[in-house]
């Protein structure tokens, strides 16, 4: 079975959101994986990226966050609290981040996690950087190999996140978490679990919304991840602009996405193999 870790950030243990969480612990464990959770309220993780974040500092006298953390990371002088989240990751063979949708992205908190716990030389400034190779990043990278999915609750209704919705599509809001956050350091990133809604649910509501997460829960090693692009799998050009060809038609986000009919993405010497959308 398979390693699976939870970040969790909601401040409430009663919420839905917490619910939700609960719910994939227990039927993951039922289904034999194993199972850690970073409750970030209830750790009082730290938000700010800031000087503490290292033990020693390279320049004492000015702050370069960029710098420090690659020195950081390198030489061992991350805080303990970083560190343990990295080893979390390498840990897990799927990571789920469960969080209701505020303005239109995360809880502060949780892009505090982030800010800290990707540093230089862990998700960012990895591999090889010439004109040819931009780094190992947008499929490659330290969590290549690792899945990844939002669990998002959401206090507006489905049709306003729909393709002529109000708040622009789903896809749309969630696109600098799942490509920028997640696919960027190599992870596989599933169609997200958005629950719509949250706010008015009732219990034949839940029910329902309960019975979908265990199937997808379920499904979490065999369903196909969201078929973003490689960055070095040839569609880029040098400039990396996605190639005249490729796209079918789209100015949008969606240009992104491997369509039928594309030339394989070829990293590394092996072929990517993913899951092809109908154009």
């Amino acid at each position: 079975m398979s390693n699976v870790l939870i970040v969790h950030a909601h401040p409430e243990p009663a919420s839905l959101t917490s619910a939700l969480k609960d719910v994939a612990v227990e039927k993951l464990r039922a289904d034999g994986h194993a199972v850690q959770v970073s409750d970030l309220y209830a750790m009082e993780w730290k938000p700010l990226a800031d000087a503490h974040d290292f033990t020693e500092r390279r320049d004492p006298d000015r702050l370069i966050y960029v710098a420090e953390s690659k020195n950081a990371y390198a030489s061992g002088f991350q805080t303990a609290d970083i560190a343990a989240e990295q080893d979390k990751l390498l840990w897990a063979d799927a990571v789920l981040f469960s969080f209701p949708l505020w303005w239109f992205g995360m809880p502060a908190i949780l892009k505090g996690w982030f800010d800290r716990v990707f540093a230089y030389g862990f998700a960012y400034g990895v591999g090889e950087h010439n004109e040819k190779h931009w780094g190992d990043r947008y499929g490659e990278g330290t969590l290549a190999g690792r899945r990844a999915m939002l669990i998002v609750p959401i206090g507006g209704h489905l049709p306003h996140y729909s393709d002529r919705g109000v708040n622009g599509s789903i896809d749309d809001v969630l696109w600098p978490i799942q490509h920028g956050a997640l696919f960027y350091p190599g992870m596989d990133v599933m169609p997200p679990f958005p629950v719509y809604s949250a706010d008015r649910m009732d219990e034949d509501g839940w029910t329902e919304v309960k019975t979908a997460f265990k199937g997808r829960l379920a499904r979490l090693f065999v369903d196909d991840p969201i078929p973003y692009r490689a960055q070095n799998g040839g569609h880029y050009d040098g400039k990396q602009r996605l190639k005249p060809e490729l796209g079918g038609g789209s100015d949008g986000i969606s240009m992104h996405l491997v369509r039928e009919g594309d030339p394989q993405e070829v990293i590394r010497g092996q072929v990517r193999q993913t899951r092809r959308l109908a154009s």
